[in-house]
């Protein structure tokens, strides 16, 4: 293995059995990293001095789901965040009883160490309508604070469309929400309805927000929307919309259904990093995807075209 600290292999897993990860480099130097575990019982954080070393870092838990009620069932996708100060987490459960009662929870800890103080339950993120929420993420442009998720929409047409709001805490959304995308080409609609997992990486002038799509077997993928930094984000035609999507399935890659990516950095702070989760296998059942625990992840650098826009191939 290269000594080089920035050295990332491309071909192989960067951390096995690690869905949704989502990886944050924080000023203290450390990479945090998080993800859903196969278990869906608990959060779990890591951290390290390079990207690499996150997969030889020791993750220690900082929240267990509840025996019953909510948050006792499907703990996924959770997001490390510092805001203001203090630390966050989104995450989505469900409760027993009903697995699919799913909606948006956030954690927060006030120590500037997110290993030490205490981890407080600051209760659900309250939508403006009560449906299927998940894969919240958070970001700032231009000194406001926003929150992009995926949810069920009020007809209940699809699996899920990504909405973004205004926050007014880390906590509270500002309401109205607006729609950025609802599944809609066929590479979006492959067994599910599905536009979720949205990350958002600020550059070149523009607001870049990725998403996942299709079902969580080999069908998965990723989308990009695009707006200029200084455009009204909560106004969906700032943004447009690829027609194909920007990952998919790579036989020869070894890699299959790649997708619910976040972005960091590189070590010396040049170039852009995504990480992002995929099988190293197609076969397995959609029924049951979501419960095949060798979703694994990932991490590339990024690659910028002329335009100024990211490429994930």
């Amino acid at each position: 293995m290269s000594h080089d600290p920035g050295f990332i292999d491309e071909t192989k897993p960067l951390i096995p059995r690690r869905a949704d990860p989502y990886v944050y480099r924080h000023t203290d130097g450390y990479y945090y990293f998080t993800a859903s575990v196969p278990e869906y019982d608990r959060i779990e954080i890591r951290r390290a001095w390079t990207i690499r070393d996150l997969a030889e870092a020791e993750p220690i838990v900082i929240w267990r789901k509840h025996a019953e009620g909510p948050m006792s069932w499907h703990i996924w996708a959770p997001e490390l965040h510092f805001i203001d100060g203090a630390w966050y987490v989104y995450f989505a459960a469900g409760q027993a009883g009903d697995p699919w009662y799913i909606r948006t929870w956030v954690l927060s800890n006030t120590s500037r160490d997110p290993f030490a103080g205490t981890w407080q339950e600051k209760g659900q993120m309250i939508t403006e309508w009560d449906s299927f929420a998940l894969d919240m993420t958070t970001f700032e442009c231009r000194g406001t604070r926003y929150a992009v998720w995926a949810q069920k929409t009020r007809e209940r047409t699809e699996n899920s469309a990504l909405y973004i709001a205004r926050m007014t805490t880390p906590y509270t959304l500002e309401f109205p929400q607006v729609m950025l995308t609802r599944p809609e080409y066929d590479w979006e609609c492959r067994g599910f309805r599905v536009n979720e997992g949205a990350a958002v990486l600020v550059r070149n002038g523009k607001v870049f927000l990725t998403y996942s799509a299709s079902a969580t077997d080999a069908s998965y993928c990723m989308g990009l929307l695009a707006a200029d930094e200084g455009a009204d984000l909560l106004d969906p035609a700032s943004w447009k919309k690829s027609e194909r999507a920007v990952l998919e399935t790579d036989e020869r890659a070894g890699i299959f259904g790649p997708g619910h990516n976040s972005f960091t950095v590189s070590f010396d702070g040049t170039e852009d990093v995504l990480v992002y989760h995929a099988r190293p296998y197609s076969e397995v059942a959609l029924s049951h995807a979501l419960y095949d625990p060798n979703r694994h992840a990932w991490a590339k650098k990024i690659r910028w075209d002329d335009a100024g826009y990211p490429s994930f191939r």
